[in-house]
C-alpha cells in the first residue's frame, strides 16, 4: 500500500535559467506549451519535473490565479470566505476535473501550524467558491487551493489570509513518532533521507488495539498533507490502492514512498476516518541527512509515551 509523494525541490540554476527565458521571451514572445502529465496520486507536489518551486508558494501559476474576495477577517468561529480561479483571461473557472471525489480540495492553516482545516468548498455558477472557517485564532493564515481545471494539470495555488485579534504564535511542536487523537494513537514509522525514497508508515490503533476497519475518507483510508516548516512548501497526497480494490487493507498501517527535499522540520496532517468521524493527526518530521528514523516498536502504543534517545522521527 505505497504512494510515491514527491515534494518539490529547488532545481540547480534557476536564476539562469530564468534568464535564459526572459532573453528568448523578449527576442519570439511567448508561446503556448503543452500542460504536463497528470499524476493523481500527487497533488502540489513539484508537479512536473520542470517546475521547480512546491506547491502553494505562488498565488499564480501556469496561468491561473487564486483571488480572495478579501485577504482580511475577523477572529471568529464561522467566517465565510468567498474565492475565485481566474484563468489566464482572467475570467473565472468553472469547470475542474474530479480528483478524490472532489472538485477542489481547500487547505487553510496558521503560519505556525497551529491550526490546520480541510474543507470542501461549494461552487458557484458564476465560479465562486466559497465554504465557511472556524478562524477562531487570530494570526496570519495560507490558504491553499488545490485543484485541476478541466484540459490542464493539477495546481496548487497559495494566498494569505491575515486574521485580526489576539495573536498567541507558538513554537512548532517537537518532532515525535506517536501522536494522541482523542483516544486514538498514531505511530509514524520509518527513515526519511533528504533526496531519497524512504518508505514511511502511519499506524493507527486504539485502546491497545491496532485499528483495522478504518473507513474510506476521500476515496482512500488515509490523507496526508504535508508542509515544509520554513516556506510552507505544500504537498498534499493519497496512497495508492482504494478500499475494495482486493488489496487495500483498512488499516491500521498507511504506508507512503516519502522523499524529502532538503534537511529540516517538515509538519505532516494526516486525515483518516473511524467510526463514521474524521480525525486528524499531527506530527512534526525532523529530516536530517544520515539520521536514522524511531523505530516505533521503541514506542508503547498502549500509552503513548515517546521512549526515543530523542524524541524524533527523521
Amino acid at each position: 500500500m505505497n504512494a510515491t509523494i514527491k515534494f518539490g525541490g529547488f532545481a540547480l540554476g534557476l536564476a539562469a535559467v530564468f534568464g535564459i527565458a526572459l532573453a528568448a521571451g523578449a527576442t519570439i514572445g511567448p508561446e503556448p506549451t503543452e500542460p504536463a502529465a497528470h499524476d493523481s496520486n500527487a497533488h502540489g507536489a513539484a508537479q512536473g519535473e520542470d517546475h521547480a518551486l512546491p506547491g502553494g508558494m505562488m498565488a499564480t501559476d501556469r496561468g491561473y490565479t487564486l483571488r480572495l474576495d478579501t485577504t482580511r477577517a475577523t477572529a471568529a468561529a464561522n467566517v465565510p470566505l468567498r474565492f475565485t480561479i481566474l484563468d489566464r483571461d482572467g475570467k473565472p473557472v468553472t469547470r475542474y476535473v474530479r480528483s478524490h471525489e472532489k472538485d477542489l480540495h481547500l487547505i487553510v492553516v496558521r503560519r505556525d501550524m497551529a491550526a490546520f482545516q480541510h474543507v470542501h468548498p461549494v461552487l458557484g455558477a458564476d465560479g465562486t467558491w466559497s465554504v465557511p472557517l472556524d478562524l477562531s485564532r487570530a494570526g496570519d493564515y495560507r490558504v491553499f487551493a488545490d485543484f485541476t481545471p478541466q484540459g490542464g494539470e493539477n495546481l496548487t495555488l497559495g494566498a494569505d489570509l491575515l486574521v485580526a485579534g489576539v495573536y498567541d504564535p507558538q513554537q512548532l511542536p517537537a518532532a515525535t513518532s506517536t501522536t494522541n487523537v482523542g483516544d486514538y494513537i498514531v505511530t509514524l514509522d520509518g527513515t526519511v533521507v533528504p533526496g531519497r525514497a524512504s518508505k514511511v508508515t502511519l499506524s493507527v490503533s486504539r485502546a491497545g488495539k491496532p485499528v483495522t476497519d478504518l473507513q474510506p475518507y476521500l476515496g482512500a483510508y488515509g490523507h496526508l498533507v504535508a508542509l515544509r516548516a520554513a516556506d510552507l512548501g505544500y504537498l498534499h497526497v493519497h496512497p495508492e490502492g482504494h478500499p475494495g480494490d482486493g488489496v487495500t487493507a483498512a488499516g491500521p498501517g498507511i504506508t507512503f514512498a516519502v522523499t524529502a527535499p532538503s534537511a529540516g522540520d517538515y509538519r505532516l496532517f494526516l486525515d483518516f476516518q473511524h467510526e463514521g468521524v474524521v480525525r486528524t493527526a499531527e506530527f512534526t518530521l525532523a529530516v536530517a541527512p544520515g539520521t536514522p528514523a524511531v523505530d516505533a516498536s521503541s514506542h508503547n502504543e498502549h500509552t503513548g509515551q515517546q521512549q526515543a534517545p530523542d524524541g524524533h522521527v527523521h
